[in-house]
């Protein structure tokens, strides 16, 4: 029985250590003009946002970004480790859109 607890509690300490983007507070929310983004030499992102004074790639798995192109929106979410690179700007992986 004892074993039982043991293992249930790490089970339980292991799942609620392992928290995804929905657990997260946002670490970013910006405004600005959402593009689809061309050929760059950064390469990477699927989409732009645009603010008046920078610009970010951005990509998602919550969001479709193609139905706001060309739309001023505001994105909640959250910068990916290791950008920017080759020049280019800061990779923002979006969660909410509004």
């Amino acid at each position: 029985m004892k074993k039982i607890i043991v293992l249930y509690t790490f089970f339980a300490l292991m799942a609620f250590s392992c928290g995804d983007e929905n657990t997260k507070s946002f670490e970013i929310e910006l405004t600005g003009s959402l593009t689809v983004q061309g050929i760059t030499t950064y390469q990477y992102g699927t989409h732009v946002l645009s603010t008046d004074s920078e610009f970010y790639a951005l990509q998602s798995d919550k969001v479709n970004l193609d139905d706001f192109v060309n739309t001023v929106v505001t994105i909640k979410g959250n910068k990916i480790e290791g950008y920017p690179v080759d020049g280019g700007p800061d990779y923002i992986k979006v969660v909410e859109l509004q």
